[in-house]
């Protein structure tokens, strides 16, 4: 079975193509700048170069038709007739307290997410929008949703329910739902592997720290609480985001300067963050160099990010009654040294240390790694997010007649023998790169006498 899975943003539209038979990715990519000038496609196939191809896709129509003539390509493409695709997977960024897990698309289910635009303007109509072009080219494929809220279903009341007029929750379903649920569910069951105990008995704090960034405590193997909340506003410092800001800000903004609501909740949205901080900076390359330069607000910005980031690290280990392990994944988490360091500095005292040249060598997607020290308590992990499989998983089990929530379902990389032979190809290029890196990858099949965590090289 051939699966397909999209990720919609309002400008831009991600995928991988899956066999599901061979456990192998045929093809991956992005087309960016849809409905723009000068919108393109990065497009990767098995056994092929990336190519970058620009043409214009005015919708998310154009957009999807120029994916299938990608991979249907003989010069670059992974398949040879678009009838192989049997479903396709579609990140549905919320589902309210209406969806608990992944489920096959439905006109009804069409509706409900609809009904819940206003709470994801920036995402749900994105989403939808590409449901339906994917439905316009891929008619006879099933059409799942996977959704990134349901793995906060779990949090108790005390997480989720807002100190605001009650009936503002009963009513208009304002409380927190956490985001980003597919990376935390994957990251959550890798940990356990390489800890090397059972899910429903790990504890973890985990932070997904990229443009997009929230931070999940998760106990007994469940969400317990997360940073994000009603919209992905709340929370750690994000690309253009704000995150945590006194409530009262906006008012006073406002009052001062005449803006409208809608203007403001642009500027939280999409004028603040690292970009607010540093005045022309996002990509966190940029205020690295520019913070080894001494650009005071770049240095700020680094100290800002990372603080919050701290913050929210000493308050979920509260929460959870302490972490077996803290888990940084996605961009920065996963390829940002300077970010984790600071992070982490002054939590000695938690049992949490940093060993600085692991933390220098850990920059691959291509694998995890340990970079705390040996004699840390609490491990610190690097685990390169995988989203996409979540997704091509649920969808195979939808079809399948297997899925259901987390708790009752367990996924093919809970294995400790599980090999993603896509990252294994793609490390010994990384290896030659990343000095000390061989030390630090986590081998999960290697286990200690009693059965506990050994970490290929970190003497765990």
């Amino acid at each position: 079975m051939v699966i397909l899975t999209l990720n919609c943003g309002s400008s831009s539209l991600k995928y991988q193509l899956y066999d599901w038979a061979k456990e192998e990715t045929l093809a991956t990519g992005i087309i960016e700048r849809i409905g723009l000038d000068g919108s393109f496609i990065k497009h990767e196939a098995k056994g092929h170069d990336e190519v970058k191809i620009k043409n214009s896709c005015p919708t998310h129509k154009e957009a999807m038709a120029l994916l299938i003539s990608s991979i249907l390509s003989p010069e670059h493409g992974a398949i040879k007739d678009i009838k192989e695709i049997s479903a396709v997977g579609h990140r549905v960024v919320h589902g309210a307290e209406k969806f608990a897990k992944s489920l096959v698309i439905t006109d009804e289910a069409m509706e409900t997410f609809r009904e819940l635009e206003k709470l994801a303007p920036l995402h749900i109509p994105a989403n939808l929008i590409g449901i339906e072009a994917a439905e316009a080219v891929l008619p006879d494929a099933k059409h799942c949703a996977i959704m990134d809220t349901a793995w906060h279903q779990t949090m108790p009341e005390s997480s989720y329910v807002y100190a605001l007029p009650h009936e503002w929750y009963t009513r208009y379903g304002v409380r927190r739902y956490g985001f980003h649920g597919t990376s935390f569910l994957y990251t959550a069951k890798r940990a356990s592997v390489l800890l090397g105990k059972d899910p429903f008995e790990t504890n973890l704090v985990i932070a997904h720290i990229g443009n997009g960034a929230s931070i999940n405590a998760v106990k007994n193997g469940c969400s317990f609480d997360t940073s994000m909340g009603l919209t992905p506003l709340e929370g750690l410092v994000m690309g253009t985001r704000s995150g945590d800001i006194d409530p009262a800000i906006p008012f006073y903004i406002m009052d001062k300067t005449g803006m409208s609501a809608e203007v403001v909740e642009k500027a939280l949205n999409k004028e603040s963050g690292v970009l607010g901080i540093t005045g022309k900076w996002v990509d966190r390359r940029d205020i690295e160099i520019a913070a080894e330069g001494g650009d005071e607000r770049a240095i700020l910005c680094e100290m800002i990010e990372s603080y919050r980031i701290k913050k929210y690290i000493g308050a979920y280990s509260a929460a959870i009654g302490g972490a077996d392990a803290i888990v940084f994944t996605a961009g920065v988490g996963e390829r940002g040294p300077i970010t984790r360091k600071l992070a982490c500095e002054g939590l000695e005292y938690m049992g949490i240390k940093i060993d600085d040249a692991k933390n220098e060598a850990s920059m691959t997607r291509n694998a995890e790694t340990c970079i705390s020290t040996d004699d840390s308590k609490v491990k610190v992990f690097v685990i390169p997010t995988n989203e996409e499989l979540v997704m091509t998983e649920d969808t195979y089990a939808l079809l399948d007649g297997t899925y259901d929530v987390h708790t009752k379902y367990k996924y093919h990389f809970e294995s400790p023998a599980y090999i993603n032979k896509e990252r294994e190809a793609g490390l010994p290029k990384d290896l030659k790169k990343w000095n000390r890196l061989d030390k630090i990858i986590c081998n999960p099949g290697d286990r200690n006498s009693d059965g506990g965590c050994c970490c290929g090289n970190c003497n765990c």
